[in-house]
């Protein structure tokens, strides 16, 4: 893991949604192909955006208030918060390039 950090909803409010910087979240499960796909992607993006987007990676069996509440029906999704909205997301396996540009519109 690079420095991604663990979302839960014990910790949710503080890391996400009173964060100063865009948050990258990655609702993903142990047993998901392809969210394991998408791993080493979401890696080298927390490396290429530190400082600027905080990433983390919300396990949706572990913290099923949190999926049910952003309506999360597929995973992975990957949905980019600021301010404490959701401004934009993904639903399935993508590429590097379709995951930056998310980050880069918003």
């Amino acid at each position: 893991m690079g420095k991604e950090i663990e979302i839960t909803e014990k910790n949710f409010e503080q890391e996400v949604l009173k964060s100063d910087i865009p948050v990258l979240v990655d609702f993903w499960a142990v047993w998901c192909g392809p969210c394991r796909m998408v791993t080493p992607v979401v890696e080298e993006i927390s490396e290429e955006y530190s400082g600027k987007v905080k990433v983390g990676k919300l396990n949706v069996d572990d913290n099923p208030s949190l999926a049910s509440k952003y309506k999360v029906m597929s995973i992975p999704t990957l949905m980019l918060f600021k301010e404490g909205v959701v401004v934009d997301h993904i639903i399935g396996a993508q590429g590097k390039t379709q995951i930056k540009a998310m980050i880069d519109k918003a």
